[in-house]
């Protein structure tokens, strides 16, 4: 196959593949940069800053967008040579093609790439369990603003006694369960 023996010794191939990991790393580092600063913003509570990141990683996103692209016809190129349809081609498959010292870079930046990737997961699974904790905070501040449900639900919370005289019949909003009220815009009850 005289292809791939040129693919190894003319090394533009190689060359692609290193600069496109390169760019990788850097981008999944500046997202999880990103994902890192969002999670101390929301730590704080600093609602801007949370904002700030999510645009941030909204930005990143789509720079891995065409990154996915140009990792596309990568493997492309790759497949041709190899004589195998791209969405087989494997980091094995590729070195293949690949000198002995761009065989070592490319397994080293992608076993790079591998961790952080795993990393920015693991930071957005925690992110997104702050938020969820913060969003939940909120409702219930909700909840208590609009005359909630009484304490006695231990789900939610209100104004002490109003679950057990709506449920003995004593007053407060008798007959109807400790559910928190319709929020509205207008009270045009009152």
């Amino acid at each position: 196959m005289t292809t791939a023996v040129a693919a190894r010794t003319g090394s533009p191939l190689g060359d692609a593949v290193l600069a496109h990991l390169q760019v990788q790393l850097e981008s999944a580092g500046s997202l999880l940069q990103a994902v890192i600063a969002q999670g101390r913003a929301v730590r704080l509570r600093e609602v801007e800053t949370v904002l700030a990141r999510m645009a941030d990683m909204q930005a990143e996103s789509e720079r891995r967008g065409r990154l996915e692209r140009e990792r596309t016809v990568l493997l492309t190129q790759a497949a041709g040579i190899l004589g195998i349809p791209p969405h087989t081609v494997t980091l094995d498959a590729l070195c293949t093609l690949l000198d002995p010292g761009t065989v070592a870079l490319a397994r080293e930046r992608s076993a790079q790439l591998r961790g952080t990737l795993d990393e920015l997961q693991q930071q957005h699974a925690i992110n997104r369990a702050l938020m969820k904790q913060e969003l939940a905070f909120v409702e219930h501040l909700t909840r208590l603003l609009a005359g909630g449900a009484g304490h006695d639900d231990p789900d939610t919370y209100g104004r002490p006694g109003d679950a057990a005289s709506a449920a003995d019949g004593r007053g407060g909003r008798a007959g109807i369960a400790s559910r928190p009220p319709a929020l509205r815009a207008l009270n045009l009850e009152a």
